[in-house]
């Protein structure tokens, strides 16, 4: 159920019942000659809302605008600093538990939000803030490397691709019909977590905005089945830290 399709009386009576909130948080920027600015938030919110159909839990907003320095190189890229991404996020999440939520269940999209988070979760109580990246779950991991191997790649990549295709159907390859220049094992060592270059460094090295990603691999078909597997997984590890913030809250009542 969205946030922001409730009342505040249908609100109320969830916290006063104990819930936890998931929120996705995703980014605006190029995804490649055939992805979508907003793949990373599309992709984290159709999980959230999916997952949350299947354990009965409430979804806030996306968080849309994070950091993204290294593809403002290309058009329609809108980042923003790790600082006030942190800051912004923190009040975000801060606010939703002021408000009586037990916990935020963050569902990433986006590689570069990462470390800001995970700042935010050594703030907080740990058992309050919870982050798991869409892909990270083993049931999708394993999927998208059965259905795509190396071509994953990095960025623009065909399973996130594929998801989006899913829900909004299939855009034109372009120049994605070719294969890219596959990545070294110590460049995604090096980069893993979006630690890219400068933008124009950035989009000289991979100037159609595929890095190592072979995006015409992905098929609506695939993304069902890895948006699927992710939400269930994401779904049944959300109801158990709900669930365990439920009996530690009353413990404390005890």
């Amino acid at each position: 159920m969205k946030l922001e399709h409730m009342t505040w009386q249908e609100v109320d009576s969830r916290i006063r019942r104990g819930a936890a909130i998931l929120l996705p948080v995703g980014s605006t920027e190029q995804h490649g000659p055939m992805g979508r600015i907003g793949t990373d938030t599309i992709c984290a919110d159709a999980v959230a809302q999916t997952a949350a159909q299947q354990c009965n839990a409430i979804v806030a907003p996306a968080l849309a605008y994070t950091p993204a320095p290294f593809n403002t190189a290309f058009p329609g890229t809108v980042s923003v600093s790790p600082a006030v991404f942190t800051a912004y996020a923190r009040e975000v999440i801060c606010g939703l538990l002021d408000q009586g939520f037990l916990g935020v269940f963050v569902v990433n999209g986006h590689g570069a939000n990462v470390d800001p988070l995970q700042s935010i979760a050594a703030e907080l109580s740990l058992t309050r803030l919870h982050i798991r990246s869409w892909w990270e779950p083993e049931a999708a991991n394993t999927l998208r490397k059965s259905l795509y191997g190396d071509w994953e790649g990095m960025h623009a990549t065909p399973s996130e691709i594929a998801i989006t295709q899913s829900l909004l159907g299939v855009l034109p390859a372009n120049e994605a019909s070719d294969p890219p220049q596959k990545l070294s094992p110590d460049y995604l060592r090096d980069h893993a977590g979006d630690r890219h270059g400068l933008p124009d460094e950035h989009r000289a090295m991979f100037p159609d905005g595929r890095v190592g990603s072979h995006s015409a691999l992905a098929t609506p078909e695939d993304g069902d089945r890895i948006l699927r597997a992710s939400a269930q997984a994401i779904a049944a590890e959300f109801a158990d830290f709900e669930q365990g913030l439920r009996q530690a809250e009353q413990r404390r009542d005890n």
